[in-house]
């Protein structure tokens, strides 16, 4: 009869250690949710960020050719 008390008291540490594992099971899912969430908003600005740098360089070019433009009246 004493193996009972001590067979409870590993059964009580295993449910505890297979809550834990659980725990860790479901923060692990979480955090790979949430990274997958990151990367794809990552990719979603880099795309943006270069449709901005190319839309730029853009009105940079068509600024510097009214410029052009305008210095060339000014000679004429």
């Amino acid at each position: 009869m004493n193996d009972a008390p001590a067979k409870s008291a590993v059964e009580l540490e295993l449910k505890r250690l297979e809550k834990r594992v659980d725990d860790l099971v479901a923060t692990v899912t979480h955090l790979k949710e949430e990274n997958r969430a990151l990367r794809q908003r990552q990719d979603t600005l880099s795309l943006e960020r270069a449709s901005l740098l190319q839309k730029n360089e853009q009105v940079r070019a068509r600024v510097e050719a009214m410029i052009g433009r305008l210095k060339s009246m000014e000679q004429a």
